[in-house]
C-alpha cells in the first residue's frame, strides 16, 4: 500500500484527507493552499499514518461536485482507504514550497510569533492559528501568561495593522489596540 518507508526531512502539512468518495478507494481532499487545486502541484505527499509519515504516490485526482477527490496507489478499496487514509494530515517537504516575495509569509510561519503593539510595545499573546474570511486574512492571537491578559483577539492581517514580522527574533508589531 504505502511506497518505501523514505521520511520527509522538513515536512509541511498542506491538506487533510477528509472522507472516502466511492467505492474504488477514491478519498476526498481538503487543502490548504491558496488555490485548493493547487495541492496536486507538489510531490510527493506523505501521510501521517498511525505509525508516522508514510510516502503515497497521487494517481489521478478531479473536482466532483466542487470536491477535490483523488485516488492514491493502491488503495483500491474504500474501506482500506477509510482505514489508512481519512482524517490525516496530508504533507510535503518543506524544500518543496515556492520562495515567496519580499514581505510574505506562509501561515507555519506565523504560527507561534508574539504579538506586540507599536504604541506602548503592549504584549497582545502569541498566533495560534490563522482565518480567511474572504476579504482578509485573521490573526488568532491567544493571551499567556506573559501578555497584557489571557484574552483571545482576532486582528486582521492587513498592512495598516501588521507592520512588521521579524522571524528571526519571533515578534510581530501590529497597530492594534489592546483594549479592542
Amino acid at each position: 500500500m504505502f511506497l518505501d518507508p523514505v521520511l520527509p526531512t522538513d515536512p509541511v502539512i498542506i491538506g487533510r484527507v477528509t472522507s472516502v468518495h466511492g467505492i474504488k478507494g477514491w478519498v476526498k481532499i481538503h487543502s490548504y493552499t491558496e488555490e485548493p487545486k493547487k495541492i496536486f502541484d507538489y510531490e510527493p505527499w506523505w501521510i501521517n499514518a498511525r505509525e508516522g509519515w508514510k510516502l503515497v504516490k497521487v494517481n489521478k485526482y478531479k473536482v466532483a461536485s466542487q470536491n477535490l477527490i483523488a485516488h492514491i496507489n493502491n488503495f483500491d478499496d474504500r474501506d482500506v482507504s477509510r482505514k489508512e487514509l481519512c482524517q490525516r494530515n496530508i504533507a510535503i517537504d518543506r524544500s518543496k514550497l515556492p520562495k515567496l516575495n519580499t514581505n510574505e509569509y506562509y501561515w507555519y510561519q506565523l504560527k507561534g510569533l508574539r504579538v506586540i503593539t507599536i504604541t506602548g510595545k503592549v504584549d497582545l499573546g502569541v498566533v495560534v492559528g490563522l482565518l480567511e474570511t474572504g476579504a482578509n486574512e485573521v490573526l488568532e492571537i491567544q493571551g499567556d501568561r506573559s501578555s497584557l491578559d489571557l484574552r483571545q483577539r482576532l486582528v486582521p492581517c492587513i498592512k495598516q495593522v501588521v507592520l512588521s514580522v521579524n522571524l528571526e527574533s519571533n515578534i510581530i508589531q501590529v497597530d492594534w489596540d489592546p483594549e479592542f
